[in-house]
C-alpha cells in the first residue's frame, strides 16, 4: 500500500518534530513539537488529522500537539505516563509564552481537549486502524517513551528518540524487524563515553567538591535527567535538595513504576532528597551539599536563583549533565565562563564541569540498531549530521527527507 510521508519539522534538525502519514483517505500525524528557543520555533502547519501518535513528552516532540488535537479532536495514541508529563510541559510552554510576551500557539482549552483525546496504550499493545495495525515498543529514551510499529503489507518502525543501553531509569530499546525504519540521528558522527566511567567520574567530583566545603549545583532537565541524577546520588549520604519542575515529574514516575527499570531505586532516591517548595526552603537549600534543579541549560528555572547567590565562591561547582544548545547560558558558561541574567552578564567563579549523560543513542549504537532491524529503507531524521551515517549504512536505501517535501514508501 503506497503511503505518503511528509516531515513538517525535525527532519534535518533537532527540534520541532512533526510528520504526516497519508494513506488512502486518511491523514495521520506523528508527533508535533516546538523548539523552545527565544522566540519558540514551530513546525509547518498540520492538515486536518484523524489520528495522532506521540512518542514521548519532551517539548520538541509534544509541544504543539494541542494546536492539532484541540482543533481536530483527533485520537492521540501514547502511553499514559507520556500524556501526563506532556500535559505539564504544554501548560509550562503557555506560561513561558505569557511571561516572555510571545504569541500563544494554543489555549489552555486546547490542552484540555488534547488530554480528553488521549487513547492510553501500554508497551506491546496493538491497535487496529482502518489501513493497518499499530504496536507500541519501549524506546528506552525516558520512562514512557515509545516506538510505533505500523503493520500493513510491510512493517514500518518509527523510533522517535531512543537509547539502546540501559540507564538508571530505563531499559534499552530492542530492535524490531521491519521493511522501513524511521530512526533518529541526533548524535551522528559522535560517540558517548562509557556510561559507568562517566558515573564514576561524576560521583568522584561530587565527593571532591563537598570535601572542600563547596556546594554542587546540578542543572538538570525535568524529564528524565533529574530523576537519573537523583538515583545516581541516592547512596552518597549528603544533604541533598531537588528544586523545580523535576519534582512533579518524579512524582508521576513514581505513579507509573511499570515504566522504570528499578522503581525501588527511584523511591529510595526520592526519600534521600529534600524538596524545595518555598522561598525560605530555597534559602536553606543554598547551604546544602548538593542541589539538583531545573533548568538544564541555565536559561530559566530555579538554577539562576542559586547561581546568583553562589557564583562567586570557587569552592562551589556547577556540574552540567545535559546537552547545552547554542545560544544558551549553559553553552556560554562552558565557553566563556559567564551567564546572562535579565540582560546582565555575570562571571561565574565556581568550578564548571560537563558530563555526558545523554538519553540518545550515539552514532555506533544507531548503526548497530539499524543492522539489527534488517530494514530495506532507512529514513534518518532528528539530526543535523545525517550525512555522517551514509558510509556505515551503505547497504540500505537511505532517505534524508527535507521539511515540506513528501516521499512515498510501501507500508
Amino acid at each position: 500500500m503506497k503511503t505518503e510521508f511528509k516531515f513538517l519539522g525535525g527532519a534535518d534538525m533537532v527540534g520541532r518534530m512533526g510528520m504526516t502519514i497519508e494513506c488512502k483517505d486518511e491523514t495521520m500525524l506523528m508527533e508535533y513539537g516546538m523548539s523552545p528557543s527565544k522566540p519558540p520555533e514551530y513546525p509547518l502547519q498540520a492538515p486536518r488529522i484523524k489520528h495522532a501518535f506521540l512518542t514521548h513528552s519532551h517539548l520538541d516532540h509534544c509541544g504543539m500537539m494541542p494546536a492539532v488535537c484541540g482543533r481536530d479532536r483527533c485520537e492521540l495514541f501514547t502511553t499514559p505516563l507520556t500524556a501526563e508529563v506532556g500535559e505539564i510541559m504544554m501548560h509550562d510552554s503557555l506560561k513561558i509564552a505569557k511571561a516572555e510576551n510571545y504569541p500563544q500557539p494554543y489555549t489552555a482549552g486546547d490542552i484540555e481537549r488534547t488530554m480528553k483525546s488521549v487513547v492510553p496504550l501500554e508497551f506491546e499493545d496493538t491497535i487496529e486502524l482502518d489501513n493497518f495495525d499499530v504496536r507500541l515498543h519501549s524506546a528506552g529514551h525516558v520512562p514512557g517513551a515509545a516506538m510505533f510499529e505500523f503493520m500493513g503489507d510491510t512493517n514500518t518502525l518509527y523510533t522517535g528518540d531512543l537509547h539502546t543501553i540501559p540507564t538508571r531509569l530505563t531499559d534499552a530499546a530492542k530492535p524490531v524487524d521491519c521493511e522501513n525504519l524511521f530512526i533518529e540521528g541526533t548524535y551522528g558522527g559522535r560517540l558517548h563515553p562509557d556510561r559507568k566511567a562517566t558515573e564514576k567520574e561524576f560521583l568522584e567530583k561530587v565527593d571532591e567538591v563537598v570535601d572542600r566545603g563547596g556546594t554542587v549545583i546540578v542543572p538538570s532537565f525535568a524529564i528524565g535527567r533529574t530523576q537519573e541524577i537523583m538515583v545516581l546520588l541516592k547512596d552518597c549520604g549528603y544533604d541533598m535538595w531537588v528544586d523545580g519542575m523535576g519534582r512533579s515529574v518524579t512524582r508521576l514516575y513514581s505513579d507509573y513504576p511499570e515504566y522504570l527499570l528499578d522503581p525501588k531505586a527511584l523511591k529510595a532516591a526520592k526519600r534521600r532528597f529534600s524538596e524545595v517548595r518555598t522561598a525560605n526552603m530555597r534559602k536553606e537549600a543554598r547551604r546544602a551539599d548538593v542541589i539538583v534543579t531545573t533548568g538544564g541549560m541555565l536559561d530559566g528555572g530555579p538554577v539562576l536563583n542559586y547561581l546568583k547567590g553562589m557564583k562567586d565562591d570557587p569552592k562551589n561547582a556547577v556540574l552540567l549533565v545535559g546537552y547545552q544548545a547554542e545560544d544558551t547560558n549553559g553553552r556560554m558558561l562552558m565557553e566563556q565562563g559567564v551567564i546572562n541574567v535579565d540582560g546582565e552578564t555575570h562571571k561565574i567563579e565556581c568550578e564548571v564541569q560537563k558530563y555526558d549523560f545523554s538519553a540518545h543513542a550515539d552514532h555506533q549504537q544507531i548503526v548497530d540498531f539499524v543492522h539489527a532491524c534488517h530494514p530495506t529503507n532507512v529514513v534518518l531524521m532528528h539530526s543535523e549530521t545525517r550525512e555522517m551515517f551514509l558510509d556505515d549504512l551503505a547497504d540500505y536505501n537511505v532517505i534524508l527527507p527535507k521539511p515540506g517535501e513528501p516521499f512515498q514508501l510501501e507500508i
